[in-house]
């Protein structure tokens, strides 16, 4: 981390705070909690196994209990293949067996793992993209470079290769990505069409989703598109022969390169999620590159996760958990946000901040800058 947070108070929203500042497990859960840990990659892939072979949906669909042959019989799996997957999940929590009927039931933490999209989503990002390069992690950490990322391709950054990752795995990058932003897209775009802007600069626009969210909500809108070549090929793809695809315009670009100029003369800029894919040096360079692009009405709206905001301890945990992704897989030396590391980025700069929008939809946080009257 820069200068420019070290000597800041780090600070956590009040529904935080209680959580992070005690320690409340009794002494036999602190090494029960410790053993899981030990055991993590373990529990993890029964646990996916149980979700992907119908076990989980088996005890679901027999709230009265099943035997451990009749989810053999059911599920074509062996019945030593059943007993591994059985015995390892009872003793995790995810099912529940009757002392006197030997039969299974689902428990609560194994309801979740069938029905709630998060936790499925998160699942197959970190099977299917992140699984093999953590093993990498404790290297990345000492280089700076995501050594993980070696298992797909040689690329720098995830990003340039995306288009090239294997089927599975793109598949669950991208769906990994879209639930984490599309979810508050429609709050955002309330707030910023409230300013009545005619022309969206849109960087980093990814597979191009905000970017048609945009043109077929408000019919005289036109969007600009500031991105690397390979992002926008997707984006082409994901707009052709939609609605409004007319009044979206690519600009194939890396941000980072001194050749690449943010055009002026927009009313709006946005960031969807895309500074958090920076280093805090590179993240400067950006923001100053964007406020030289800026005039005294254009608005800036950066829509970010930030783990220290979020209203459940389950998503602060999910988010701070996804920061070694771009530790060993995307770039080697981004993380998702505490708050006050992207504020004193923008102040840092000389970006004023307008306007906070916290707890949007999926617990984002959409800021509005802009450019001071006295530059």
């Amino acid at each position: 981390m820069n200068n420019t947070s070290s000597n800041k108070k780090f600070d956590l929203s009040n529904s935080l705070a209680s959580l992070y500042s005690k320690d409340t497990l009794s002494a036999r859960q602190a090494q029960y909690l410790a053993h899981q840990i030990s055991y993590a990659p373990v529990i993890f892939q029964i646990s996916r196994l149980m979700l992907k072979f119908g076990i989980f949906k088996l005890l679901s669909d027999h709230p009265e209990g099943i035997s451990v042959e009749e989810i053999s019989a059911q599920s074509n799996l062996s019945l030593y293949a059943v007993q591994i997957l059985l015995e390892s999940s009872l003793t995790l929590g995810t099912i529940l067996v009757n002392p006197q009927t030997s039969l299974f039931t689902l428990s609560k933490t194994g309801w979740f793992l069938l029905n709630d999209s998060r936790v499925k989503i998160n699942l197959e990002f970190n099977h299917a993209v992140n699984y093999l390069g953590l093993y990498h992690l404790e290297e990345s950490l000492l280089s700076g470079k995501p050594e993980g990322l070696k298992h797909f391709g040689s690329w720098n950054t995830i990003y340039e290769g995306l288009t090239q990752l294997p089927p599975e795995t793109q598949a669950s990058w991208f769906a990994f990505d879209h639930f984490y932003s599309d979810e508050s897209f429609e709050e955002a775009l309330k707030i910023i069409l409230s300013t009545h802007p005619r022309k969206l600069l849109d960087i980093g626009g990814n597979s191009g989703r905000w970017a048609l969210r945009c043109v077929q909500t408000n019919p005289d809108i036109q969007v600009t598109v500031l991105d690397l070549p390979s992002q926008l090929e997707v984006l082409q793809k994901t707009i052709a022969g939609q609605p409004g695809a007319e009044r979206i315009h690519c600009i194939p670009g890396d941000i980072l390169s001194s050749q690449t100029l943010i055009p002026e003369g927009f009313d709006v800029i946005w960031m969807s999620q895309f500074l958090d894919c920076f280093s805090a040096e590179l993240i400067i360079l950006i923001l100053r590159k964007v406020l030289s692009s800026m005039n005294e009405k254009t608005l800036l709206y950066i829509l970010e996760l930030f783990w220290d905001k979020q209203n459940f301890e389950a998503s602060a945990f999910c988010l701070t958990q996804t920061s070694p992704y771009f530790t060993a897989m995307a770039n080697g030396y981004s993380k998702i946000f505490h708050s006050q590391e992207l504020t004193n980025y923008l102040t840092t700069v000389g970006l004023e901040i307008k306007n906070i929008h916290n707890h949007l939809k999926g617990d984002h946080t959409l800021l509005c800058c802009r450019k001071p009257h006295f530059i």
